[in-house]
């Protein structure tokens, strides 16, 4: 029978930590529920000592999600490690992950400390995070650029001193396949005591390579692959838990492992990150993007349609990807309605499904046919939208070829009403100033995109936008039939995110 690799999901940590994916505490719990339908081995849900904000969205999902185990990042430090027991000790199997440096690089530079303290620190560290919990994870940041000898001292200490998982972390996305695989098989070769903790890896993709050194961990002996759904993460990502995933499971003739992951919830839990964070994917994303299914050379069709096989070495229904979108209409009712969220992989309580369901009729009735693109629409304005300091309650705008752009907003700011009127070079320039004067934000627009979001005339725009403020860079999402008023509840979804994100301390971790 074939060993298991253990998927740990740091997208609530590490992903949080792309610039504007921050999540609240609802869409941080609804994601990692979504995870345990995925069934994911490990939750990092976050980094506690980072902010008030993150150690309850920690304890949150500690204290009422079952079914995977619960991680929180600590550094190498007594205050730390409190902190993430003190958020994770309501969970069902919690997990203390510290970590410290151990690459010459940074002991120099950044931690201003000899080998010989990082060691003594390590070690300190994971025996009084032991205290706490059997279940800790010790990761030497900058592994892969650290002396191998080294990492190889430090690993068997932090063994004997209570870790049982070891993680050697590509932190800076450095290391090539063959370079990679081989120090994975070097630890195991030369770490006496090895055989008492699981091999983790955490790579990122700043050259590219963060699944293809993953897979070479895997072979040379790792198994515990730290990753992030869509590859989220700092810089340029992390592995790609999709891709890794459907690699091991596609080519389990080479791999001769295995995964407990239900590869259907794959998609519909890429599309929730979407969503959630209002990052796309890019259409020819391997595994989850737009086209890694679509077929335009008449030869690959005609292939396809004689045998799928010919082009298809993944069956898309294996990843959760219906063939049929076009299901929903106006006359379609609640019960209809529920088992197709159902089956796009979101569950909803009573009460979210009526606002849903009443929205749904709003947009039938104006488009007709519905896609599951104009559900999940939907579902972010009336269930994972961030609570709104700032809500729209009436928008007008006029525009034409010889009139002057102009555009009337009312908002409900704090619990008050308010209006404003704008004049701008167009009716969504217009409609942005009159929403920033209302506001009374400095922020800056760096990014605004508007897509259809289904074909025909009818569809509904989706409209993206990043906005930065004082450092901080967060990302809106909006759709509607009509675009200025879609632009307007991106603008306005931005705006909230930047409220909730003042309510937080800044902090964050690499690994």
């Amino acid at each position: 029978m074939s060993e298991k690799i253990y998927i740990f999901d740091t997208t609530l940590r590490d992903g949080e930590q792309s610039p504007g994916c921050s999540m609240n505490m609802h869409e941080k719990f609804r994601l990692a529920q979504q995870l345990v339908k995925l069934q994911v081995d490990i939750i990092e849900a976050g980094f506690p000592m980072a902010s008030a904000g993150d150690f309850e969205c920690v304890k949150n999902i500690a204290d009422h999600v079952r079914g995977a185990q619960i991680a929180a990042l600590a550094r190498c430090n007594a205050k730390d490690i409190d902190r993430a027991w003190a958020a994770l000790k309501g969970a069902e199997q919690p997990r203390i992950h510290t970590f410290l440096a151990t690459s010459d690089i940074h002991l120099k530079h950044k931690l201003k400390m000899s080998r010989e303290q990082m060691l003594e620190l390590a070690v300190a560290s994971v025996q009084h995070a032991a205290r706490y919990t059997s279940n800790v994870e010790f990761s030497a940041e900058d592994a892969s650029r650290s002396d191998l000898d080294f990492v190889c001292q430090v690993f068997g200490a932090v063994i004997e001193a209570g870790a049982t998982t070891l993680n050697f972390p590509d932190t800076t996305g450095y290391a090539l396949p063959d370079e990679f695989g081989a120090k994975i098989r070097y630890l195991i070769e030369h770490v006496p005591n090895i055989h008492q903790a699981v091999l983790s890896v955490h790579c990122h993709n700043d050259l590219g390579l963060a699944v293809a050194n993953s897979l070479a961990a895997i072979q040379n002996g790792a198994r515990q692959v730290e990753c992030t759904i869509n590859g989220l993460g700092e810089r340029a990502g992390n592995t790609a838990m999709e891709e890794l995933v459907m690699a091991v499971r596609t080519r389990a003739d080479q791999m001769a492992v295995h995964t407990d992951i239900v590869t259907e919830h794959i998609y519909p839990t890429s599309r929730l990150v979407t969503t959630i964070t209002g990052v796309p994917v890019q259409p020819n994303k391997a595994i989850v993007g737009a086209n890694a299914f679509a077929h335009e050379s008449g030869i690959h069709q005609d292939g396809v349609l004689k045998e799928r096989t010919t082009y298809e070495i993944m069956n898309p229904r294996d990843i959760g990807i219906s063939t049929g979108n076009i299901v929903l209409g106006k006359h379609s009712g609640r019960h209809a309605l529920r088992d197709r969220i159902a089956e796009m992989g979101y569950t909803l309580s009573e009460e979210e499904l009526n606002r849903v369901f009443v929205r749904f009729k709003m947009v039938a009735d104006l488009k007709k046919e519905m896609f599951d693109e104009d559900l999940e629409a939907i579902l972010m304005d009336e269930v994972l939208r961030i609570p709104e300091a700032y809500q729209l309650l009436h928008l007008g705008a006029m525009s034409g070829s010889k009139s002057l752009p102009t555009a009337a907003v009312k908002l409900l700011i704090h619990g008050e009403e308010a209006e404003q009127a704008a004049i701008g070079v167009g009716p969504i320039d217009a409609c942005f100033r009159a929403i920033a004067a209302l506001t009374r934000t400095s922020s800056k627009l760096l990014y605004f995109s508007v897509s259809s979001i289904s074909g025909g005339t009818d569809a509904q725009g989706e409209v993206l936008v990043r906005i930065e403020d004082q450092g901080k860079v967060v990302v809106g999402q909006g759709a509607d039939p009509d675009i200025i008023t879609a632009a307007a509840k991106a603008y306005l979804t931005a705006l909230n995110r930047l409220e909730y994100l003042k309510k937080e301390l800044p902090g964050k971790a690499e690994a």
